[in-house]
């Protein structure tokens, strides 16, 4: 089990890694040993997420997230198979903790009076010059 928070936590079958050789430091090692881990999860079809998380991961996951439905993260910034694979878990319980506050619903306000005369004396202001431009006579 993975724990994201006391109402989620998702099932280690759930989750999919694959392995393969990474870019960055580690010298020679780069180019033997696959560090960098991609965590596959499969937003769409998990049994784990309510309803309203899924939507908004879907939405938050942007371009890391396949038309079929699957959040591909990759974790290649360490030199160890160990600390990428805790660093793709890290970021995934992270981007479904984000998901899973829901949005602050908008409290519709009213502008100031201070405001809105300000803008219409501008606007008045405005109005004037326009007026003065276009009653001058030429030839006068």
């Amino acid at each position: 089990m993975f724990f994201i928070n006391p109402q989620i936590s998702l099932l280690e079958t759930e989750l999919a890694f694959d392995f393969l050789k990474a870019s960055g430091p580690g010298g020679q090692n780069v180019n033997k040993v696959a560090t960098a881990a991609q965590l596959r999860f499969d937003v769409r079809r998990s049994p784990s997420l309510p309803e309203d998380v899924r939507r908004r991961l879907e939405r938050l996951a942007g371009r890391r997230l396949t038309s079929d439905g699957v959040l591909v993260i990759d974790a290649r910034r360490f030199r160890t198979q160990e600390q990428n694979k805790a660093d793709a878990l890290a970021r995934l319980g992270e981007l479904i903790l984000r998901a899973a506050t829901p949005p602050k619903r908008r409290k519709p306000s009213r502008p100031t009076r201070g405001s809105i005369e300000r803008r219409l004396k501008k606007k008045k202001i405005k109005g004037e010059r326009k007026l003065q431009r276009s009653k001058q006579i030429p030839g006068d």
